[in-house]
């Protein structure tokens, strides 16, 4: 088995309609190379062969992966489901790896700036 590369998890990993209810409602499991793939095509625009060279991972490969995420992407929205990220077949990118400005949100998040109080 090929390890999809992950630039990082999630800053949340459930997602869904709120309150004590969402509690009782059915949950739909998004695995983060799943997520990856959203986050990098629709999210950063990239096209699926620049993904599958990101995930280091056939463009078949990635099709696939995004198609199960699409699917329960809607899953969710549609029928009001909790959304949970996890799980998958991924590796972290190593810190020692070099990433272009485009496509990992590492560097972003270290460079969010939280106000003062």
């Amino acid at each position: 088995m090929k390890w999809r590369k992950v630039c990082c998890l999630p800053d949340s990993q459930v997602f869904g309609p709120m309150g004590q209810r969402a509690m009782l409602l059915e949950s739909v499991v998004m695995t983060v190379d799943e997520y990856e793939t959203i986050r990098l095509i629709d999210l950063e625009g990239m096209m699926q062969e620049e993904c599958a060279v990101k995930m280091n991972v056939a463009r078949t490969t990635v099709q696939k992966i995004y198609n199960d995420a699409r699917k329960k992407l809607a899953d969710v929205i549609v029928n009001g489901k909790v959304m949970r990220i996890e799980g998958g077949e991924y590796r972290l990118y190593d810190e020692t790896e070099r990433l272009d400005d485009r496509g990992c949100c590492r560097k972003h998040r270290s460079e969010v700036h939280h106000p003062v109080k």
